[in-house]
């Protein structure tokens, strides 16, 4: 099963309401996943733990070293269909 994290600045409200839809529509899929939300300052020490990493802040320059998929579209619904799309193709991966 892969791990997919979320990252926020806090962890709480938004990284968890991504990690919900997303964690959703995996299910409905009939892909099984591990999606946890994490706040960005733990990101660094959770990382390679992850197979997918789902940003909702930016972390900089930063390369995580690992697929990278937006969560802002899983907030706002736009554009959420080819997100979903990506994270499907990475977990193919």
């Amino acid at each position: 099963m892969k791990n997919i994290f979320v990252a926020c600045g806090s962890g709480v409200a938004t990284s968890q309401t991504v990690a919900s839809k997303i964690g959703n529509m995996c299910e409905d899929n009939n892909i099984r996943v591990n999606v946890e939300a994490v706040d960005i300052k733990s990101l660094e020490n959770v990382i390679d733990q992850c197979d997918i990493y789902v940003s909702i802040v930016s972390s900089g320059t930063k390369d995580w070293g690992k697929p990278t998929i937006s969560g802002i579209p899983f907030l706002t619904g736009m554009g959420m269909d080819e997100e979903f799309e990506k994270l499907k193709n990475f977990l193919k991966e």
